[in-house]
């Protein structure tokens, strides 16, 4: 069974930083695209970055450029995102999400991934 765990959520200051995991089991993340979205309260859920099978950062939204990198421990089967000088805006439910590469369209469609982690809540607050 193909699954996805997203974990590492917390109360953050804003220009803090947080690192959250998704673990996979079910399949390796190395065959997979890997995606983080998140959901602002009264928000639509939204694609913020995604990586290849190949372990390489395919594409980020324009919110969180330079301020978070995505990467991938084959070993652990899990895709990190680390998160730096974190806004009030970032404050949503963090889900992970995987689809069979290639991704289709960007940025990346809800529709288009069939396995979703539980989500985990990252709330910066001062």
């Amino acid at each position: 069974e193909v699954q996805l765990q997203a974990s590492g959520g917390g109360l953050v200051q804003p220009g803090g930083s947080l690192r959250l995991s998704c673990a996979a089991s079910g399949f390796t993340v190395d065959d997979y695209a890997i995606c983080w979205f998140r959901q602002a309260p009264g928000k639509e859920r939204e694609a913020i970055f995604c990586i290849s099978g190949s372990g390489g950062a395919i594409w980020y939204a324009d919110s969180v450029k330079g301020r978070s990198t995505i990467s991938s421990d084959n070993a652990k089967n899990t895709v990190y995102l680390q998160m730096n000088s974190l806004k009030l805006e970032d404050t949503a439910v963090y889900y992970c999400a995987g689809t069979l590469p290639p991704i289709k369209v960007y940025p990346p469609r809800l529709a288009d991934f069939g396995s979703w982690g539980q989500g985990t809540l990252v709330t910066v607050s001062s």
